[in-house]
């Protein structure tokens, strides 16, 4: 299965792209890789590993899509970038089956609409990275910023398409909550109350009701469906709340002598696994969901571990049928009958 993998996005392009995905190659034997964008420099960082020539292309352009650019001016005017070379490569190679960005997030997203387009059915698509939970597993937030004002139709979509990129990770019947200001039915606002309403009539989604922030990574859930403008937010506190722990329990230790010896004797190994769970370059990157091939968002400050576990996460999501069990999941919906259920929630 090939993977494109722009080359020139991200704040370590191209070094920390390129190991990367070369270390992907070498952890999946079935993986083949096109990299997209300026050839000499691709080269250049290729020329310091061992790999299997015959499973890596290069696509050679001369344009770079940057921060600083209007995502949809991007797209149109930058025609020869690494970006959007790689979005036509995917939508019109049949054999390429997913693609990896550290770029610009705007200009994924806006890029991936325009280029590769969205599933039939589905309204808008989000963004779904994974996080880690208490009891050991991983849990899905989607949406973490693409879609600052929902409708509950666009909620009940997030849910349905966190259900089957769920199930493409290996879990059997995904619960999925809807994350509001309470878990009584009545909580949250309008907009909450009749998505609330429309996901309990959802066939094939295991919809276990309302949770609170506090319950995103508690490993009693699988999806949690927010609206974009909650969910960066709950994303943003917990990367945040992360960084901001480690660094308290890292100022305490260096406090005193007993404490330094009791790290250095006992607790070194157990901070240096916390220190592992709670760092997102491990879990790769965030999945564009709802468009018609596999599209990963990396973190702009990727370095090799997240660029390989994002080029593993595309490529694992395409081969385990994502794309067709969100079309299936979408099939399934009597969408005049939840939309009436939604439409009769008590406010």
């Amino acid at each position: 299965m090939k993977i494109i993998v722009d080359a020139m996005g991200g704040d370590n392009a191209p070094a920390e792209i390129v190991k990367g995905a070369v270390m992907a190659l070498s952890k999946d034997k079935d993986l083949s890789v096109v990299f997209t964008g300026d050839e000499a420099q691709i080269e250049n960082c290729l020329s310091a590993y061992t790999y299997d020539e015959d499973r890596v292309e290069i696509v050679h352009t001369t344009e770079i899509v940057t921060n600083d650019d209007a995502p949809t001016v991007a797209i149109r005017q930058k025609k020869d970038s690494s970006l959007v070379v790689a979005l036509n490569l995917l939508k019109e190679n049949d054999a390429v089956q997913g693609l990896v960005c550290a770029g610009s997030t705007g200009a994924v997203l806006t890029g991936a609409l325009l280029r590769v387009g969205r599933i039939r059915g589905i309204s808008r698509p989000a963004v779904c990275p994974m996080l880690p939970t208490a009891k050991g597993g991983r849990v899905l937030l989607i949406d973490a910023g693409a879609n600052a004002e929902c409708k509950p139709v666009n909620l009940a979509h997030f849910a349905i398409m966190g259900t089957a990129y769920a199930k493409a990770n290996g879990v059997k019947n995904p619960r999925v909550g809807l994350v509001t200001n309470g878990t009584e039915e009545h909580k949250g606002d309008p907009l909450h109350q009749e998505a609330h309403a429309i996901l309990k009539t959802l066939p094939g989604i295991n919809f276990v009701g309302n949770v609170e922030g506090r319950d995103i990574m508690s490993g009693d859930i699988d999806v949690a469906v927010c609206d974009g403008f909650s969910g960066n937010i709950a994303l943003k506190t917990v990367e945040g709340t992360a960084s901001a722990v480690m660094k308290i329990i890292k100022n305490s230790i260096m406090q005193s002598f007993s404490a330094k010896l009791g790290y250095a004797l006992f607790m070194k190994k157990a901070f240096k696994n916390i220190k592992e769970k709670m760092d997102y370059h491990k879990y790769g990157g965030a999945v564009l969901l709802g468009i018609e091939k596999v599209v990963v968002k990396s973190h702009g400050s990727s370095n090799a571990d997240s660029i390989c576990a994002s080029v593993l996460q595309a490529k694992d999501a395409a081969a385990n049928g994502l794309i067709a069990d969100i079309k299936k999941l979408l099939e399934g919906v009597d969408w005049e009958a939840a939309a009436a259920a939604g439409t009769g929630a008590e406010h």
